[in-house]
């Protein structure tokens, strides 16, 4: 198991099929049918608890909401980490571009900046 940056791993430029997976479920968390199971979820846990049902019904449904969360904040910090690296990637291709332009050529920066305007599309 390698701790490197979700970005950096894998063929440069190419998603794996994490990534792919990650992008789906960053899609479906922020998509209103999440937000209503989620608020079901919640419900559901209330109404156990007023309803005064067995206590496994209430472990039951807070099991899952806590899992729900854990799972969350697992892809927030997935989703966070790949931005970060993509705003990165684009910082440095444009002041190598700049850096070149000022010194007047246009070379290989310019390329990269090119390639890295579209990083996000996974091409």
């Amino acid at each position: 198991m390698a701790l490197e940056h979700p970005a950096e791993k894998g063929d440069q430029g190419r998603l794996g099929r994490f990534e792919k997976l990650a992008e789906l479920a960053s899609n479906f968390t922020s998509s209103p049918a999440f937000s209503l199971f989620c608020v079901l979820l919640v419900a559901g846990f209330v109404a156990v608890h007023l309803a005064h049902l067995d206590v496994s019904w209430q472990h039951l449904l807070g099991d899952a909401m806590g899992a729900v969360a854990l799972l969350l904040l697992a892809l927030l910090k997935n989703s966070e980490r790949r931005a970060e690296h993509a705003i990165q990637v684009k910082l440095d291709a444009i002041a190598a571009a700049l850096l070149e332009q000022h010194q007047g050529e246009r070379g290989p920066a310019h390329r990269d900046l090119a390639k890295a305007i579209g990083i996000e599309d996974g091409a």
